[in-house]
């Protein structure tokens, strides 16, 4: 069992866990309910730990004077004598706890030769018992947690009991964070801090305590003759959960190409895993947090549903956000997506103001954001869309490529540039490294559009289908229907084309003519589709609802 139990009000978490984290380090065991197991009930754990613990930590604030929860362990903790009290915001105590000693923590940033941080280590040094712990700060306090996603890479473990692997395994991890540090989304610890960890046993949450990252990937090496074969696993460690896992296997015969080869695969898988892990705990948050960062990962979320009510709600909460950081990058990249979403489909009274608003947006990210290839090549994608100079945009796409090769993103975006230009045969191309690195992500369904929109350019409409349909289901965006009427319009399914056609004018009053020409600017391209929708529409209604 822990030695201090830690009581305080939902609102103060933050505190609470940057003192949780100044009293490890301390080498004292500290428990909070975020401890709490999954299948255990909650009362009964707290019950039983709070008993268990030789001190009681109490964070009072203006919330926990009103919880009945934090009173109740604070007074357990008065009769069992063990209570140590802290105020970090000065409002008033209950009775009877304001007739104790009552630390003042206001406004404490971690600082260990603060008074009301002595007073309070003093406190839990005589109560536990104060052994290798002083009143004195013994330790540095670990750093806080980066506003963005942090991810260290740990020294791969070499098993295959040969000592030359060493060399290897260690490149490994140059490699990768080499890889990682083009994605500038990710806070990437160096690699030299990594392999301090080398020989020490340390497990990944005690590395990213030390580190102060938030995700650690973990990796091993075997080797059999002339193979080789690479683990990795990327950890969470403020849960300790398994994120994300793969294996590499290949020859020996080139070290460095295949060092290079598993960097950039893990580099590409890791970027959209940690987003969306991201964005889960995001959601999950309670909504007074208005941090720019929490509210452009809540309007990822409602973006991802790809319908014109997510797309409104995404515009909400990115005005938040740019309010309070006009120059954050990937919100204002989020917000220009919306604003062709919008002028596309004509879900306002005045698209061509939104046309206005997301070519502006983008430019300003471009300024902001010069070097990250991820919004670069989103950049790309929404100008060659809204502003149509595509010899531009094929240009900073490929800038976004040079930049970070590894970003299944990047790749993605390339392919719907392709596909704008017409042409289909390099967008399938590009297509390939997005649905092998990331394929069941959040960008599954673009991924689909684009193969689907690349065969529809090469006339293989029933090959389109397939891919229009997966799209379709899993979105509310209007593109799909549109392109689905037009294949089932070129292939003689009346009734289909019909049906699809419909959707799509229930989701956009949006003329096809004009759509077609902004979705696809070669001319020949817009010509087949138009044709397949007037297939669709002057040919009479079968009976049988078109072939299948």
């Amino acid at each position: 069992m822990s030695d201090i139990f830690i009581s305080y009000a939902r609102k103060t978490a933050k505190q609470a866990a940057r003192l949780a984290e100044a009293l490890r380090a301390l080498g004292y065991g500290v428990w909070s309910d975020d401890d709490l197991p999954a299948h255990r009930a909650y009362a009964d754990v707290i019950q039983e730990r709070l008993k268990a613990a030789k001190a009681v930590v109490v964070i009072w604030s203006a919330e926990a004077a009103r919880s009945e929860w934090v009173q109740s362990e604070a007074d357990g903790a008065r009769a069992d004598r063990k209570l140590v009290q802290l105020t970090i915001d000065g409002s008033p105590l209950p009775m009877p706890f304001d007739r104790i000693q009552c630390a003042d923590l206001t406004g404490w940033a971690g600082d260990l030769d603060a008074p009301g941080w002595r007073k309070v280590v003093a406190s839990i040094a005589e109560l536990v018992g104060g052994t290798g712990v002083t009143p004195a700060p013994v330790a540095k306090a670990p750093p806080p947690l980066p506003a963005k996603p942090s991810i260290a890479v740990m020294p791969f473990a070499n098993l295959s009991g040969d000592p030359e692997q060493e060399y290897f395994a260690d490149g490994m991890v140059e490699e990768i964070v080499a890889a990682l540090t083009r994605v500038r989304s990710i806070f990437v610890i160096a690699s030299g801090s990594g392999l301090s960890f080398k020989g020490k046993g340390a497990s990944a949450q005690e590395a990213a305590r030390e580190l102060g990252v938030r995700f650690i990937r973990e990796g091993s090496v075997r080797k059999a003759g002339s193979r080789v074969r690479i683990a990795v696993k990327l950890m969470d460690a403020v849960d300790g959960s398994q994120v994300w896992a793969d294996r590499f296997e290949d020859t020996l015969e080139d070290v460095f190409a295949l060092q290079d080869k598993v960097a950039l695969a893990v580099a590409g898988k890791i970027e959209p895993t940690v987003q969306q892990a991201e964005i889960r705990r995001a959601t999950l948050r309670p909504t007074d947090n208005v941090g720019a960062y929490d509210l452009y990962l809540r309007a990822l979320f409602h973006y991802r549903a790809w319908s014109r009510a997510g797309v409104s709600a995404t515009l909400d909460l990115l005005g938040a956000a740019i309010a309070l950081d006009p120059d954050f990058a990937p919100a204002l990249a989020l917000a220009a997506a919306c604003h062709h979403f919008v002028h596309l489909f004509e879900w306002s009274d005045d698209p061509r103001a939104n046309r206005r608003e997301g070519v502006d947006l983008a430019y300003r990210v471009v300024k902001a954001a010069p070097d990250d290839a991820y919004l670069l090549a989103w950049c790309a994608v929404i100008l060659a869309y809204l502003e149509g100079d595509l010899d531009a945009c094929v240009g900073l796409v490929e800038r976004a490529i040079a930049l970070n090769p590894g970003s299944a993103f990047v790749w993605l975006a390339s392919a719907g540039i392709r596909t704008k230009i017409g042409s289909p045969d390099l967008a399938i191309e590009h297509l390939e490294a997005p649905i092998r690195l990331d394929p069941v992500g959040p960008d599954r369904p673009l991924q689909m559009l684009y193969l689907a929109v690349a065969r529809f350019e090469q006339g293989r409409f029933a090959d389109a289908v397939p891919p229009l349909r997966e799209f379709a289901q899993s979105t509310g965006h209007p593109s799909g229907p549109a392109f689905l009427a037009a294949s089932y319009g070129h292939l003689g399914r009346t009734n289909e084309a019909r049906e699809a056609l419909a959707q799509y004018r229930a989701m956009s009053g949006r003329s096809l003519d004009p759509y077609a020409r902004e979705a696809m600017g070669d001319r020949s391209h817009v010509k087949l589709f138009m044709d397949g929708i007037a297939l669709a529409e002057e040919a009479p209604p079968s009976g049988s609802g078109g072939a299948s």
